[in-house]
């Protein structure tokens, strides 16, 4: 069954109202590169990078230096 218009318009509403977005600018190459890597970890591009942040925020929090500190 094909991807209707109205299915396009729900999802784009969906994220609108349940994620913010961030524009994330990289050198040219690297956005291969991190393709790459999350897809051999079992993750999107953009699980992997969520979850990158993730990981130094509580890395930071346990130092005593992060957003809750």
């Amino acid at each position: 069954m094909a991807y209707t218009t109205a299915q396009k318009e729900a999802t784009a509403r969906y994220n609108k109202k349940h994620y913010d977005r961030i524009d994330l600018f990289i050198p040219k190459g690297r956005r291969a590169e991190i393709k790459k890597i999350a897809l051999s970890c079992g993750k999107s591009a953009n699980r992997f990078i969520i979850d990158a942040i993730d990981k130094a925020i509580a890395e930071m929090e346990q130092e005593g230096n992060g957003p809750s500190a």
